[in-house]
C-alpha cells in the first residue's frame, strides 16, 4: 500500500497529494487500521520521501510489519482509482474523517440521579428514659452440702447440666440411717404395747376397786403406767420422725430450677457433719433472673422531680418497667419489672442501688455478665422525632443518615440520638420532622448526588 501510496505522490501536484494523503491516514485511523501515532509517523516518512529526494525512512518511521498494514492495503486502491481528478480527491477521502467528532457535537441527555427510597420520620410520644451499665445476677444461687455425715456414695448429675427441683443430684452412705430408723420405729412399737397393757391393767383394776377386791394403790399404779407409755410412744415417734428426716438427708435434691455447676467433692469423700465440710456443688436459678445497676443521686432526684415528688408504692414500683440487653445485641430485647430499689442512697458511692427482675427461657443473660439497663425517667417527650435505625452510619464525626433537600441533593446529617423505641431510634437534633430520610441503597448515595426519590413507609422497611 505505500508503495502505491507513494508512486502516485511524485505526480507534480504536490499540494494536493499532502491533502489526499491527510485524508488517506485519517481514514485509516478512524477505521482502527492504524494508530494515531503510527499514522503520524507513516505521513512524515512518505513528505520525507517526495521533498527529499526519496531519502529512505529511519529504523524508527520504519513502516510496520505486513501483517499489520496487510488488512488496509486491500482497501487502498479505492481512493486511488480515479487518478484523473485529483482535486476531488482529498474532498472524498477528508469525508470518513468527519463523524468521528459528531457525537461530541450532539447534545448530552440530563443525567438521571440512582432511584433510592426515602421516608419521612416517625413523630410519636416517647417516654424519656436512662441508660445504665449493671450486671445479671442469679435470683438464687445456692451451696449444696450434706447435712448428715457419712459417706458420699454417688453422684447424680453432670456438671452444668440443667436440672428441675427436687431431682437427686448426691446421694450420702445410708446403712446406719436405715438401721437407725428401724430402731426407731421398735421403740415406737414397745412404747405402744406398753400403753395398751397398762390401758387393760387399768380396767381390770378399776373393776376390782368397785368390788373391793383390790386398792386405790393399784388402780393408781396402772393408770400412771398408761399414761407414761402415751409418752413413751410420743418421744418414740418423735425418734422415727428424726430417724427418717436423716435417712433423707442422704439424698441432696434440687431446691429448684436451674443449671448446676461443677461437683467440688468425688465419691468416696466424707462429707457432712461439723468443723467446716466442703459443698458438694453450687446450683443457680437463671430464669427469671435479675438485672442490678447503681445510678447516682443526681438521677434519683431528677427522677423523682419527673414523679412530681411523689413515692411510688410498692405495687406501683412493680409495674415499672425495665429492659436490658448484652453489648452486642440491638435495642433492648430483654424486658421486665423493677423488683427492688434500695430505701437510701450509699454514702460511700453515692449511688441508688435498683434490682428488676427479667424473663431468661433461653439463659441468654448469664450471672456476672455486663448488661445495658434502661430505665424510665417518668417523663413523656410528647413528640419525639424517631428515625430507623437502618438508616443510621457512623464515622469519625458520629452518627449520620443521608436527607435529600427539595431539589433532591442528598446531605449529610449528623444527629443526636437517644432511646430506642423498637426499630427506630429518638434524634433529638439534626433532622425535623418533614425531612426525607434516606432508608435504603445507601452505597449508592454519597453527599451533593442529585438522586430520583422513591417514597416509602417505615413499616416497609424495618
Amino acid at each position: 500500500m505505500v508503495t502505491d501510496v507513494k508512486t502516485f505522490l511524485n505526480s507534480p501536484r504536490a499540494a494536493t497529494a499532502r491533502l489526499l494523503v491527510a485524508g488517506l491516514i485519517a481514514a485509516l485511523t478512524s477505521a482502527g487500521w492504524t494508530g494515531p501515532a503510527r499514522a503520524e509517523n507513516e505521513l512524515e516518512r512518505l513528505w520525507g520521501h517526495i521533498w527529499g529526494g526519496g531519502k529512505k525512512a529511519s529504523p524508527q518511521t520504519s513502516p510496520p510489519p505486513a501483517a499489520t498494514t496487510a488488512a488496509p492495503a486491500a482497501n487502498a486502491p479505492t481512493p486511488l482509482a480515479k487518478p484523473a481528478q485529483p482535486a476531488a480527491a482529498p474532498a472524498a477521502q477528508t469525508t470518513p474523517a468527519e463523524p468521528a467528532p459528531a457525537p461530541a457535537a450532539q447534545a448530552a441527555p440530563a443525567a438521571v440521579g440512582p432511584s433510592v427510597p426515602v421516608a419521612l420520620p416517625k413523630v410519636q410520644a416517647v417516654s424519656d428514659t436512662l441508660v445504665v451499665t449493671g450486671n445479671a445476677e442469679a435470683v438464687n444461687a445456692v451451696k449444696l452440702v450434706a447435712r448428715v455425715p457419712g459417706y458420699l456414695e454417688q453422684i447424680h448429675f453432670q456438671d452444668g447440666q440443667i436440672v428441675k427441683k427436687d431431682d437427686l443430684l448426691f446421694t450420702v452412705q445410708q446403712d446406719q440411717y436405715k438401721d437407725q430408723l428401724q430402731q426407731a420405729e421398735a421403740q415406737l412399737a414397745a412404747a405402744t404395747a406398753a400403753r395398751d397393757h397398762a390401758r387393760l391393767e387399768v380396767g381390770r383394776y378399776t373393776a376390782l376397786l368397785k368390788q373391793h377386791a383390790t386398792s386405790q394403790v393399784d388402780v393408781d399404779h396402772w393408770v400412771f403406767e398408761e399414761k407414761t407409755a402415751e409418752a413413751n410412744i410420743l418421744a418414740a415417734q418423735a425418734q422415727v420422725a428424726l430417724a427418717k428426716l436423716n435417712l433423707s438427708y442422704t439424698e441432696v435434691t434440687a431446691p429448684f430450677d436451674g443449671q448446676m455447676g461443677r461437683h467440688l467433692v468425688d465419691p468416696n469423700n466424707m462429707v457432712g457433719g461439723d468443723g467446716g465440710q466442703p459443698a458438694l456443688a453450687e446450683i443457680l436459678q437463671l430464669d427469671p433472673i435479675y438485672v442490678v445497676a447503681n445510678i447516682s443521686s443526681q438521677q434519683a432526684l431528677q427522677i423523682r422531680q419527673n414523679l412530681d415528688q411523689r413515692r411510688l408504692s410498692l405495687d406501683e414500683l412493680h409495674k415499672v418497667p425495665v429492659e436490658a440487653a448484652l453489648s452486642d445485641e440491638t435495642g433492648f430485647p430483654h424486658r421486665g419489672a423493677i423488683q427492688y430499689v434500695a430505701p437510701q442512697i450509699d454514702p460511700q458511692t453515692g449511688t441508688l442501688y435498683v434490682r428488676g427482675i427479667l424473663r431468661n427461657p433461653d439463659r441468654t443473660l448469664l450471672p456476672g455478665v455486663f448488661v445495658n439497663i434502661r430505665l424510665p425517667m417518668g417523663k413523656v417527650l410528647k413528640s419525639a422525632v424517631l428515625v430507623p435505625q437502618i438508616a443510621l452510619q457512623e464515622d469519625q464525626g458520629g452518627r449520620y443518615l443521608f436527607v435529600v433537600d427539595d431539589n433532591d441533593v442528598v446531605q449529610k446529617r449528623y444527629v443526636q440520638l437517644r432511646e430506642t423505641v423498637g426499630d427506630l431510634q429518638v434524634a433529638t437534633s439534626g433532622v425535623a420532622r418533614n425531612d426525607r430520610i434516606v432508608v435504603g441503597e445507601l452505597w449508592r448515595v454519597s453527599p451533593g448526588m442529585t438522586v430520583t426519590p422513591k417514597a416509602a413507609t417505615l413499616d416497609a422497611v424495618q
